[in-house]
């Protein structure tokens, strides 16, 4: 009998074409809703159409094609969901760099030929997405490919919104948030890159009222000085036990700011006094509601500052940082200045450093769902396992120590609010 002679080396393309290409005419892919096999559903992270797949799709995808082929194999009416993501900021973002390009804005194109323009970009890398996640062999039921902006998917997002409204889960209020002063949006705290960069630390003089002596104050931001509300001591530190219930003037603006005592404070930071600033610091944010005291935004939401900040109204934030630093250095006002190593906070998708800022916004409270999930990590027979173990306590303070997740977006791509 005669045999074909085998090539010399395997050449992908001369198969895998043609085999995808026979899987999906076979229907191999399709689930069936009438089954009564047992069912096995994975639904695609979907990829964001902001550009093509990278090395880390391939990954993620094989493992999902490998799990899903199994199962398929193994006996069960096996489902993987594919579709792709309208990725709100970081579309906006890929698509504003390609109007740039043209020396053009979205604010040039105004919202409605800015949302066309998007719904083009969609289209083009939407679609090259799907024809990349089939040339990697990924065995996606392909009749049920859906996109997150879809007619069904938006509504499915408005009825979960309305939803958790009407159980007291979702809220509108004026509260801290991160905001990107380039994206002009608020960020969730996930979406916010936390990199240490060595900075200073400058030990400012804040002289008591009507005295010559002063508490000195050791803070990296010497420009969010013109918020300050208050200075706080920690209530044993024998430094400064005569210091509490005092006022002291603030540096430049001469506000009068009242010296109050929190077990919140570091008596080994700095020089164990802290400005407090509400509008401007989450933690901060917090002794001010904690002391009732007033809350003071100087900053406009381009970052910078506003009518709040006195003359130096109307420069950039950075900017106004030198010109505060050289006029409390003219005024004798910095005792000494320290190198400092500090963690910055920057846009996960174009790395602007993120503000602090109080805005008015739409939360989700998250304390009580996740109490539901650490109840059930209680039940040893139901919890999630987590491989390694040592993740679980990961999780567990996670959820423990969550704040409130705020789901609202200054954009002009994607879901709107009902």
């Amino acid at each position: 009998m005669m045999m074909e002679n085998l090539a010399n080396k395997y050449d992908p393309k001369d198969f895998e074409e043609k085999w995808y290409r026979h899987w999906e005419e076979k229907g191999y892919f399709k689930a069936d809703a009438t089954s009564k096999k047992k069912p096995y559903t994975v639904v695609i992270p979907p990829p964001n159409v902001t550009s093509i797949l990278h090395m880390g799709h391939g990954l993620n995808n094989t493992i999902q094609d490998v799990m899903i082929r199994y199962k398929r194999m193994d006996g069960f009416n096996a489902l993987w969901v594919p579709g792709t993501d309208h990725a709100g900021i970081a579309t906006q973002n890929v698509v504003e760099r390609d109007l740039a390009k043209e020396n053009k804005t979205r604010t040039d194109l105004g919202r409605e030929a800015f949302i066309k323009r998007v719904w083009q970009w969609k289209e083009k890398y939407g679609g090259e997405i799907i024809n990349q996640l089939k040339k990697i062999g990924s065995s996606c039921d392909w009749s049920r490919t859906r996109f997150t902006m879809d007619e069904g998917l938006s509504d499915a997002v408005k009825e979960a919104f309305i939803r958790l409204y009407q159980a007291g889960l979702i809220y509108k209020g004026e509260y801290i948030i991160n905001w990107c002063p380039r994206c002009g949006t608020a960020l969730a705290d996930e979406e916010v890159e936390h990199e240490t960069k060595r900075g200073k630390l400058y030990h400012l003089k804040y002289y008591l009222k009507d005295s010559r002596e002063y508490l000195v104050v050791a803070t990296t931001r010497p420009e969010t000085l013109l918020g300050d509300t208050a200075v706080a001591v920690h209530p044993e530190d024998p430094r400064y036990q005569k210091f509490i219930g005092k006022t002291v003037i603030l540096p430049l603006l001469g506000r009068e700011l009242p010296v109050i005592a929190d077990s919140y404070v570091d008596r080994e930071f700095g020089t164990g006094a802290l400005k407090i600033t509400p509008a401007h610091d989450h933690n901060d944010f917090e002794l001010g509601l904690k002391h009732k005291l007033p809350i003071i935004n100087v900053l406009n939401p381009d970052a910078t500052m506003n009518a709040e900040a006195g003359k130096y109204q109307g420069q950039d934030r950075f900017v106004c940082q030198k010109n505060i630093i050289a006029d409390l250095e003219e005024a004798l006002l910095i005792e000494k200045v320290e190198e400092y190593d500090k963690s910055v906070g920057g846009c996960y998708r174009c790395d602007t450093v993120v503000e602090p800022y109080v805005s008015s916004q739409w939360f989700v409270k998250m304390k009580p769902l996740a109490q539901d999930v650490l109840n059930h990590q209680l039940d040893e027979e139901k919890k999630i396992q987590f491989f390694p173990q040592r993740f679980d306590k990961t999780f567990t303070s996670w959820l423990e120590n969550i704040e409130d997740w705020c789901i609202s977006r200054q954009l002009w791509w994607g879901h709107r609010i009902p």
